[in-house]
């Protein structure tokens, strides 16, 4: 089980994600162990890679959400960029992007 030691070693705002939480612990730990296995990260990169940005879009701003409410700031900062060129239909190669995302969720994923 993840610790918010872990968390703060990974880089999360563990006192921002906790105050969203009304300062219960054992809640904010069961919503961040909640995104084991969360598909969505491998869905918006196929919704980029089939050319679908409107989904790409909904996808990004639906993690933007739940990583920046729980104050995940390592995988927050490259899901708000990314979130930002889709919403802008920026024509640019998304590939550095999901490749920090996908690692910055592999890091998590690995504490929980």
């Amino acid at each position: 089980m993840i610790t918010l030691d872990a968390l703060r070693a990974y880089g999360a705002n563990v006192d921002e994600g906790l105050a969203r939480c009304m300062n219960m612990e054992a809640f904010y730990l069961k919503l961040v162990n909640s995104l084991k296995g969360d598909p969505k990260p491998e869905q918006l990169k196929e919704a980029i890679g089939r050319g679908d940005l409107d989904a790409a879009f909904e996808l990004a701003h639906s993690l933007k959400g739940t990583y920046g409410n729980l104050s995940l700031t390592p995988l927050y900062r490259p899901i708000q960029e990314i979130t930002d060129l889709l919403r802008a239909r920026t024509d640019t190669d998304y590939g550095p992007l999901l490749a920090e995302i996908t690692e910055q969720k592999d890091k998590l994923e690995a504490l929980l």
